[in-house]
């Protein structure tokens, strides 16, 4: 999770919503990025798709199973759908977002009983860094 607040804090440095992800896998980090919306116009350029799209490339294959997803903040409902997909096993963010959260917030997609791959969510790592982060890129781009 260190290495996605880095990253968030290089989108943040670019303007962007201050998020960044990864993906890894027995130990290695198959992919990773942060929020690229601003720079690419782009409103599926959220860090876990991001992430997701390099790892996919990496293994030349759409599905990931096994892998982990570290994020900075709790994915969108676009991102969850992403990611079971993809059949990522496990997702781990760091804070909720209680706006747009579908990983346990507003909903959640990637434990539902519905969808056709169920991921594990693990919360809170590193947590109080990520709200922090956020909570002072969205007071700065206010003022």
């Amino acid at each position: 999770m260190n290495r996605a607040l880095e990253l968030a804090a290089e989108a943040e440095a670019a303007g962007e919503v201050a998020v960044g992800a990864l993906i890894e896998r027995d130990g290695e980090i198959l992919g990773e990025g942060n929020n690229r919306v601003i720079r690419d116009s782009d409103p599926s350029g959220h860090a876990e798709m991001v992430a997701l799209r390099r790892a996919c490339s990496r293994v030349e294959n759409y599905r990931l199973p096994g892998a982990t997803l570290y994020v900075t903040l709790e994915p969108c409902a676009m991102c969850a759908g992403a990611l079971v997909h993809a059949r990522i096993q496990r997702v781990v963010f760091a804070a909720w977002d209680p706006r747009v959260g579908a990983g346990g917030s507003i909903i959640n997609l990637l434990d539902h009983p519905h969808m056709n791959h169920r991921c594990i969510v693990s919360t809170g790592l590193l947590g109080e860094q990520a709200e922090d982060m956020l909570k002072k890129f969205f007071v700065a781009r206010r003022s």
